[in-house]
């Protein structure tokens, strides 16, 4: 009998937690056991929660997305990301989860014993022994969505649905899966190297932002890339807010939710990500008003996110104190970096390569720079050399071959999965000039993100470019009324009384 403070513990109504026992693929009969009692119910409930934050960061970035684009193309992006979730979960239940996580897994990639989540349900997950297989399968299922979502807003304005849909179940079964396997899984190359990727640099944000370069690079330039006609503010910054604010929130499930229990390490993981959020944020404000003496919302904005990104690699491996020039060091990398685009001649249009691939990076950079053995014990098991705080100064070799792997493979190999898609009947990926001037909206979908759809100020863009034209060619038998027709309020780069400049990189 165990008393304490005049309590009989053993006469207590509870279940006690034991020892995993290693019995059966799926961790016992549960007709003849209480397969419950290997685990903490506080580590469960908490990364229920952390699944259902991760989550919402999806229609987030949709949200964040259709914002920075034109109003006639805004809800295909919103489409593109919850439809994103639906594919890609059944994506990882179909093999995405065996391929990724599988006990027997190689150093690369997994094989099929948990072919549709066969075998999937109470042993010890090979991410912690605190959590089951199948809670851990449907959180990293949420990150295997996120990321998919991610790449896919470089359809923006002129790629096709249907494409991208296919894009999406081939794309994260060829190269998401595996640089999961290598980063995350005790048998990958990287893991058994001592790269250090907390949240997902690499799989996620690396992955992600280098697919989409490829896929804008593929797809080719907007209409009117470099005239005045892309030169345009986002329509909705509201909605950039508002994703930005989900983002934010569902991030506190995507960092402090890795620590895969309820711990402290789960605990800095959260301040750190909030932290560096918020220097980010200010980064970036800051970087843009000293060129436009303007206070940018979408700048504030972009910043967070640029934050979020870096601070993920290392959000469960560095002191709180780090969080600071990840956040100014993220931010500043990624802000920079919306003008390579210009440079590489590529249409990344929401300049998803800038944030979460050069982010990432910068992230993954810092974690070999601040990683300390200290902070990931926290969890009581984990077991690291550190970063240069602890002398281990290999670590940032670790960091950047894992970096470049990942973004080379990422890169390179979702342009050789564009090129095939394209020469297959009915998956070409660019949508037509027509369909381009109609609106993605309308030629894709036949539903609109608003009673107004942009089609007007295209339709009379073309008129004045043929008035223009004609004036060119014969001043005397031109009209001016003809051009001096054309409303103000739909003339190019203005709607609504907006100017024709913008101070976001995002829109050139």
């Amino acid at each position: 009998m165990v008393v304490i403070d005049g309590v009989d513990l053993d006469a207590l109504d509870y279940v006690v937690k034991v020892p995993y026992n290693g019995t059966i693929a799926t961790g016992g009969d549960s007709l003849t056991e209480n397969l419950n009692i290997w685990y903490e119910s506080g580590d469960v409930a908490w990364m229920i929660t952390a699944t259902a934050l991760v989550l919402l960061m999806i229609p987030g970035v949709g949200f964040f997305y259709s914002g920075l684009a034109r109003r006639k193309s805004a809800l295909s992006l919103i489409w593109l990301s919850v439809m994103a979730t639906a594919v890609t979960t059944f994506q990882w239940f179909f093999w995405g989860y065996s391929l990724t996580f599988s006990h027997t897994a190689s150093s690369y990639i997994g094989d099929l014993a948990n072919f549709g989540f066969r075998n999937v349900l109470a042993q010890p997950s090979v991410g912690s022994d605190r959590i089951p297989d199948l809670l851990f399968a449907v959180y990293q299922g949420m990150f295997s969505a996120i990321t998919v979502a991610l790449a896919t807003g470089a359809v923006a304005e002129r790629g096709r649905m249907l494409p991208c849909v296919v894009f999406m179940f081939i794309w994260s079964t060829i190269i998401y899966d595996p640089i999961a396997c290598w980063t995350w899984n005790p048998a990958g190359w990287s893991n058994r190297m001592g790269g250090l990727d907390f949240a997902g640099g690499t799989p996620v944000h690396i992955a992600s932002g280098s697919a989409a370069l490829a896929y804008s690079w593929v797809l080719g330039k907007r209409r009117g890339h470099g005239t005045h006609e892309l030169n345009y503010r986002p329509h909705n910054v509201t909605h950039i807010v508002i994703g930005t604010v989900f983002l934010w929130v569902g991030w506190f499930g995507f960092n402090a939710g890795s620590a895969l229990s309820a711990n402290l390490r789960a605990v800095i993981a959260a301040v750190v990500t909030n932290l560096a959020a918020c220097v980010g944020g200010i980064t970036w404000c800051v970087l843009d008003y000293r060129l436009e003496r303007k206070w940018s919302t979408v700048g504030f904005c972009s910043g967070v996110v640029a934050g979020l990104v870096a601070i993920t690699p290392g959000s469960g491996y560095v002191p709180v104190w780090a969080a600071v020039p990840y956040g100014v060091i993220g931010a500043s990398f990624a802000n920079y970096a919306t003008k390579l685009k210009f440079v590489l001649k590529i249409d990344d249009a929401l300049d998803i390569f800038a944030v979460h691939a050069v982010g990432g990076l910068a992230g993954n950079i810092c974690t070999g720079f601040f990683a300390a053995d200290y902070i990931a014990h926290l969890d009581g098991v984990t077991v690291i050399e550190g970063g240069w705080l602890n002398q281990h100064w290999i670590q940032l070799a670790y960091q950047l071959a894992d970096s470049v792997c990942g973004g080379v493979y990422s890169f390179g190999g979702t342009c050789i999965i564009l090129f095939i898609m394209n020469w297959v009947p009915g998956l070409k990926i660019r949508a037509s000039e027509n369909d381009e001037i109609l609106g993605i909206d309308d030629a894709e979908i036949g539903e609109f993100a608003y009673d107004y759809v942009e089609l007007t100020r295209e339709v009379l863009n073309d008129v004045e470019n043929d008035a223009n034209s004609r004036y060119s060619a014969d001043p005397n038998n031109f009209d001016p009324r003809e051009k001096n027709s054309i409303p103000l309020m739909d003339a190019p780069g203005g709607f609504a009384g907006q100017s024709s400049s913008s101070p976001y990189p995002h829109a050139q």
